[in-house]
């Protein structure tokens, strides 16, 4: 993988470079500046319209637009851990460490710190490109670290690769993630194999695990639409799902780092033109939970990885 070739594009949006991949049926843009996220993640025409349907680009993940908010982008990484902490922070060895809110609006801090920092290019190609954060007590946090993200087309999607390493003198607990949002049509629906759900306060906080309610069936099928759901499901397989039958398209993740109880997080908010299906290592608030569930304990030097695989395909 080489860098800066004429074959990786780059653009401007608002203040911010756009790095992008193209293999001539998809294209995915990178915004390293901008939290290392995603700009954008679509379907050429080419790469066949649903019948009766007119040939226009479709987009698998939301697109961005240079709005100045970060959760305005198509996809954010999630490291050193993800969705809410709360109680201000977390007690480690007997010490405890303080963790300050990180969003407007935001009583807890949420979604780590890599969303809000720079990330430099290590390398980028037309089909390629990797990414590299060094954090060092950002905002105050305990955490020190190294990070790295790796995007790869494939024929039918992408592999998403994110890691992290422990640089600091003590064990810290670390957890992965990504956020990426999804447009929905009147008919998208999302579904994936799970056992249970951390219940929540009006807050969002975790306060019960159990089975699923029966509108809450993620084996069966979701609609994307509905009442609130921003919860944790546990018990699942690694696998989920999204159909937009309108289009005639479905986007299926693989979680390869699950090995029999994984987490999946579903944002379904009850306005607007986007939700979220969120693969993570770890529920809400885990820090706080009976034996910190998914969540990765690292010494100096040891790391953890997240590898995805996100495929696209025909249906109806």
């Amino acid at each position: 993988m080489s860098a800066g070739t004429a074959s990786a594009p780059v653009t401007r949006c608002g203040d911010h470079t756009v790095h992008w991949l193209d293999d001539g049926r998809q294209r995915l843009g990178l915004v390293p500046g901008f939290g290392g996220s995603a700009a954008a993640w679509l379907l050429h025409p080419q790469a066949g319209a649903a019948p009766r349907q007119p040939e226009v680009p479709f987009h698998l993940w939301r697109p961005w637009f240079g709005d100045p908010d970060p959760f305005s982008v198509a996809s954010l990484p999630l490291v050193p851990w993800s969705n809410r902490i709360s109680g201000g922070g977390f007690e480690q060895d007997g010490v405890f460490h303080p963790l300050a809110p990180n969003r407007a609006g935001e009583a807890c801090p949420i979604h780590g710190e890599g969303w809000l920092q720079a990330w430099e290019v290590l390398a980028h190609d037309g089909l390629q490109i990797g990414l590299r954060l060094a954090s060092r007590h950002f905002m105050g946090s305990p955490y020190d670290y190294v990070a790295t993200q790796h995007y790869e087309l494939l024929p039918d999607g992408i592999e998403q690769t994110l890691s992290v390493t422990h640089l600091g003198e003590n064990p810290l607990p670390y957890g992965l993630g990504q956020h990426p949002w999804l447009l929905r049509s009147p008919g998208t629906r999302v579904q994936a194999r799970v056992g249970g759900v951390w219940l929540g306060h009006p807050d969002r906080l975790p306060r019960a695990h159990t089975a699923m309610p029966p509108d809450w069936d993620l084996c069966a099928g979701l609609d994307a639409h509905g009442s609130l759901i921003d919860n944790a499901f546990t018990g699942w397989d690694g696998t989920a799902r999204i159909e937009w039958p309108e289009s005639g398209w479905a986007l299926t993740v693989e979680d390869t780092s699950v090995t029999g109880d994984g987490c999946l997080l579903l944002f379904r908010p009850e306005h607007g033109p986007s939700f979220c299906v969120e693969p993570v290592s770890h529920p809400i608030d885990a820090v706080h939970l009976p034996g910190r569930p998914g969540l990765h304990h690292l010494a100096q030097g040891q790391s953890m990885t997240q590898r995805l695989r996100w495929r696209f395909h025909r249906i109806g």
